[in-house]
C-alpha cells in the first residue's frame, strides 16, 4: 500500500512517500525549486517521491494533505469577529486568497496533481484517492510512528495549525490519540516568533538565529516576560496577554505596547546587534525552556510514560530539547527529525496508514524509522561524473579508501570541504549527506565559515558531528542525537579556563575567546549542538571521522549545512559545484569525485556573496 503526504501553501512545502508503512522518500520542495522555505505545492518533491518508489500516481492508494483548510478558515472568520474591528486590513488581504484557493483545496490539489505530474495522472480518479488529517494529528503521527518506542507520550507544539498550538497525546501500538489541547491565539510559536519579528530576524526562518544569540546574552528581561506576557500554570497550560501582540488581527507580530515594554521600537534587520537584544533573546529563550519543561512534567505525569516524542517548530529549539533530556522527567527522548511543517507530509501519511486504514505499525528493532533521515534524491557515480563534466569542473575519481584519506588530510591541512554524499536529508539540517565540514580544533574556523563561506552573521554557531562510540568522551551527553536536536555542554576535561578578563567580557566580545580544545564547535556557554553519526545509518561520513580520528586523537568534525545564507541546501552536483565555485570552499568530495578550488577554470567562479536575499 503507497500513501503520498504532501504538505504546502504555508511554508517548507513537502512530500513523503510511505510503502506499507515503511518511508520510503521525503524531500521539501526548496531544494529542487532553490526557493528558500518554498511555500507553492511541492510539484517537484511529488515526483522524486514517486520515482523513488519506482511507481506512478495510479499505484498511490491514499494522498493525504496535513491541514483542514475548513476549520483553519473558521479559525480567520472567528477571530475576526473576536477583535472587530481590529485587524480589517489584514482581514481583507486574506479573505480572497481564501475564497479563490483555500477554501477548494480539494480541486486544487487536484488540479496541481495533474497539472505537475504533466498529463501522467491522466485517468487516474485523483479526487477518490484525497484525505486531510489535522494539522497537529500529522505532527504527532511524525513523532509516534516512526519513533523506537511502542508506547510514549506525544507532545507537539508549533505556531498554529487550525485551532491547536499545543497537543498532548498518548501513542499506543498502531494507536495514537490527543488527550490535551491548547489553541490558538495562546501559542509558544507565536511567542518566540513575536520576539524573532522584534529583534529583526524573519518569523518561520529566524528563530535559531534568537536561539544562537541568546548565550551572548543575560536573562535580564525574562521575570517582566513571565510577568506581563505569558502566564505558565503548573500543569503546563499556559496563557498569552493579547493586548502586546498584534498577529491575530495586523501583518506584525507585535505592537506599540510590546515595544514600550521592552524598551523601544523593533530592531531593524541591518541595525547593529547590542547587548540589550542579546538579553531579550536570553530572556525569551529561558522562558521558553521553562514552558517546555513545565509542559513535559505535564504530560509525562498526565500518562505515566517517561518516554517522549516531540515535533512541531517549537521542537527544534534544540537547547529546549537538551534540557528536557537532563532534567530526569523523561528516560527516553525522540525528536522527528523534520519537526516543522515538511515533516507534516509525512506525518500526514502515517496518520493515513495507522488510523484511517488501521494498519499495523512496522517494527524497527530498537531503531528509528527514519534511516537516518537520509530520504532524499542521490545520484549515481557515473551520473555525477556527466553532471560535474556538463558543468566545467574538473575533478579526480578515486576509490572510497584514497577519497576518505584525502578528504581526512585536507581537513587536517585546515581547509574548508564541502561533502556531498549519498541521499539528501529531509528536514533542516545537515547530517553529512550534504555537509560543510571543517576542522573544529581550529581556533578561526567559525568566523571564517561564517563570514567567507555561509555569508552570515558571526555569532551563528556551528554543529559538531562525532562518532557515536566517542560522544560520551567529548560531551556531557550518553545517547544518540543522530539528527543534531540536542545541545549539551562539551566535556569538562576538553574545556579550556579562561581569565578573570575574558569572563568580565560582554556580548559579541565573548566570540573570540576559546572555549575549549573544538573551538569551533564551543559556543560561548560551552554548550554544542550535538550530532551523532553511526556506522549503520552513515557510513562513509562514519569512515571520515575514523580517519579524521586516526589522524588527530579528535572524533569531531564541523558540520553545517552545505549552502551560503538565503540558499536552500545543495540538492544536485550542479548546485554543490555553483556553491563550491562561488564561496571559498577548497575543496568538494562528491561521490567519488574530489574536486580542488585551485584546478578550477577562474571564468566559472560566481558572486554568491550576493545572489540570495538574507534569510
Amino acid at each position: 500500500m503507497h500513501i503520498l503526504g504532501i504538505s504546502a501553501f504555508y511554508h517548507d512545502s513537502a512530500a513523503a512517500l510511505v510503502r506499507d508503512g515503511e518511508v520510503v522518500a521525503a524531500a521539501q520542495e526548496e531544494r529542487f525549486s532553490r526557493i528558500r522555505h518554498d511555500s507553492g505545492f511541492p510539484a517537484k518533491a511529488v515526483e522524486y517521491c514517486l520515482a523513488a518508489a519506482g511507481i506512478t500516481l495510479a499505484d498511490v492508494d491514499r494522498i493525504v494533505f496535513y491541514d483542514k483548510p475548513f476549520l483553519k478558515f473558521e479559525r480567520l472568520l472567528e477571530t475576526y469577529l473576536a477583535f472587530a474591528p481590529r485587524g480589517f486590513r489584514s482581514f481583507s488581504k486574506a479573505i480572497p486568497v481564501w475564497s479563490r484557493e483555500k477554501l477548494f483545496q480539494r480541486d486544487m490539489l487536484r488540479d496541481e496533481l495533474s497539472r505537475s505530474l504533466n498529463g501522467h495522472a491522466n485517468g487516474v480518479d485523483i479526487e477518490s484517492k484525497l484525505m486531510f488529517t489535522e494539522h497537529h494529528q500529522a505532527h504527532a503521527a511524525s513523532a509516534f510512528y516512526p519513533s523506537p518506542f511502542e508506547t510514549a507520550a506525544v507532545l507537539t507544539m508549533d505556531g498554529v495549525g487550525e485551532w491547536t498550538t499545543t497537543s498532548a497525546g498518548l501513542g499506543e501500538g498502531k494507536s495514537l490519540d490527543i488527550h490535551r489541547e491548547i489553541h490558538f491565539p495562546h501559542s509558544l510559536g507565536l511567542l518566540y516568533s513575536a520576539f524573532t519579528y522584534y529583534l529583526g530576524f524573519k518569523v518561520n526562518s529566524g528563530e535559531y538565529k534568537v536561539m544562537g544569540l541568546a548565550p551572548y546574552g543575560e536573562p535580564s528581561y525574562a521575570q517582566l516576560i513571565r510577568d506581563k506576557l505569558i502566564e505558565i500554570r503548573p500543569d503546563g497550560s499556559f496563557h498569552l496577554d493579547l493586548s502586546y501582540f498584534d498577529y491575530c488581527t495586523d501583518l506584525r507580530m507585535c505592537n506599540e505596547k510590546f515595544d514600550a515594554l521592552m524598551g523601544g521600537p523593533p530592531r531593524k534587520p541591518d541595525e547593529w546587534l547590542t547587548q540589550r537584544h542579546m538579553d531579550i533573546a536570553a530572556s525569551i529563550q529561558a522562558v521558553t525552556e521553562e514552558a517546555v519543561a513545565t509542559l513535559v512534567d505535564g504530560v509525562v505525569t498526565m500518562f505515566g510514560t517517561r518516554d517522549l516524542c516531540l515535533a512541531g517548530g517549537v521542537a527544534l529549539n534544540c537547547v529546549a530539547n537538551g534540557k528536557v533530556l537532563r532534567s530526569g522527567k523523561v528516560d527516553r527522548l525522540w525528536i522527528q527529525p523534520a519537526a516543522g511543517d515538511a515533516g507534516g507530509a509525512l506525518g500526514a501519511a502515517l496518520a493515513a496508514y495507522h488510523l484511517y486504514l488501521d494498519q499495523p505499525r512496522v517494527r524497527h528493532n530498537g531503531l528509528d524509522g527514519m534511516a537516518g533521515s537520509l530520504l532524499g534524491p542521490e545520484f549515481p557515480q557515473d551520473e555525477i561524473e556527466g553532471r560535474l563534466h556538463a558543468a566545467g569542473a574538473r575533478y579526480h575519481v578515486l576509490d572510497e579508501p584514497a577519497l576518505i584519506e584525502r578528504t581526512a588530510q585536507a581537513l587536517v591541512d585546515q581547509k574548508a570541504i564541502g561533502w556531498f554524499q549519498g541521499r539528501m536529508e529531509f528536514g533542516p539540517r545537515a547530517l553529512g549527506s550534504r555537509s560543510i565540514l571543517g576542522d573544529p580544533r581550529a581556533p578561526d574556523m567559525q568566523k571564517r565559515l561564517n563570514l567567507k563561506i555561509k555569508f552570515r552573521e558571526s555569532f551563528r554557531p556551528f554543529a559538531p558531528s562525532v562518532r557515536y562510540e566517542d560522544v560520551a568522551e567529548w560531551f556531557e551527553l550518553d545517547e544518540a542525537s543522530p539528527y543534531m536536536l540536542l545541545v549539551a555542554d562539551v566535556s569538562e576535561k576538553h574545556r579550556l579556563a579562561m581569565t578573570d578578563a575574558q569572563k568580565a567580557l560582554f556580548g559579541i566580545n565573548k566570540l573570540n575567546v576559546p572555549r575549549s580544545s573544538i573551538p569551533a564547535v564551543t559556543h560561548v556557554d560551552y554548550s554544542a549542538r550535538v550530532q551523532t553519526v553511526h556506522a549503520e545509518s552513515n557510513p562513509r561520513f562514519h569512515q571520515l571521522l575514523s580517519r579524521f580520528r586516526h589522524m588527530t586523537g579528535c572524533p569531531v568534525l564541523v558540520n553545517t549545512s552545505f549552502n551560503v545564507r538565503g540558499e536552500p541546501i545543495v540538492c544536485t552536483p550542479e548546485d554543490a559545484f555553483r556553491c563550491f565555485m562561488g564561496t571559498e570552499l577548497d575543496v568538494l568530495a562528491i561521490g567519488n569525485c574530489l574536486l580542488h578550488k585551485e584546478e578550477q577554470l577562474p571564468s566559472l567562479r560566481l558572486d554568491y556573496r550576493n545572489a540570495f536575499a538574507p534569510d
